[in-house]
């Protein structure tokens, strides 16, 4: 049965997309059989991927509003062993009606379950909210991996996650955890870094992983070209961190 990891945070601009894009790539490159959700309005996740949003049929709306099939939403991309469940703008809309929906909170949980076996893992890359989409996404998962940029303001924002993750936990998802903290945008030259991940050590130790993300020009152009950044440059250093944190997360379940 495949594992099912949400990448949330509610503050923008972290790196939660990057790091799910990348690091389900580089699962697929390990030779696992992975799906992308994006659960993002933005849609960023999508064209990360070379998906042209605007030649979509079906996407993540329709999974969750009718009744259609996860599997007839599903696209294979051009990588290996890499499928998404594509998405637009028109997925902001989800948020009121999955709130007018009875029990709506276990709707793509049931929808997955026709699905789930077909991959090892299945990666949803969460708006930067805690709405009903992401209520949605950690009520499907196994874990929940949170990126965070060395800020103190970060350490606020895990705060209050991490108490939305345990409501989550206690009322839809008993076995819902915390798979890993990834910092991403890491500067080690900065005193400013070095004692935000002192702080998150004190408290989050076993949750961390060892490898940080470091601020990296070829994983900033990736997306410009619709390709993961192992694909884009594979020799980088952004591609070669994702890849350690992909073999990490395969450790780590």
């Amino acid at each position: 049965m495949g594992k099912i990891i949400s990448f949330a945070n509610q503050k923008g601009g972290v790196g939660k997309t990057t790091s799910a894009v990348n690091i389900a790539a580089s699962l697929g490159v390990l030779g696992y059989k992975v799906l992308l959700i994006d659960l993002d309005p933005q849609g960023n996740a999508t064209s990360g991927v070379g998906i042209m949003k605007k030649n979509l049929k079906a996407t993540v709306f329709e999974m969750l509003t009718t009744d259609t099939a996860a599997k007839d939403v599903v696209l294979k991309t051009n990588y290996d062993n890499l499928s998404i469940l594509p998405t637009h703008t028109t997925l902001a809309r989800a948020e009121y009606e999955l709130g007018d929906t009875e029990n709506g909170e276990y709707v793509m949980k049931n929808k997955l379950e026709e699905i789930r076996n077909d991959y090892d893992y299945i990666i949803i890359d969460c708006p930067p909210s805690l709405g009903m989409l992401t209520v949605n996404a950690m009520t499907a998962s196994d874990g929940v991996i949170i990126p965070m940029q060395c800020e103190f303001f970060a350490l606020e924002g895990l705060s209050q996650l991490m108490f939305t993750i345990s409501r989550i936990k206690q009322h839809y998802n008993k076995s819902l955890n915390v798979t890993g903290i990834l910092i991403t945008m890491h500067n080690s030259r900065l005193l400013l870094s070095l004692q935000v991940i002192g702080e998150l050590r004190k408290h989050y130790a076993d949750r961390l992983f060892e490898t940080t993300i470091s601020r990296n020009v070829k994983v900033s152009e990736a997306p410009g070209f619709g390709a993961p950044v192992y694909y884009h440059e594979r020799r980088s250093k952004g591609s070669v961190e994702y890849m350690n944190v992909a073999k990490e997360l395969v450790e780590r379940i």
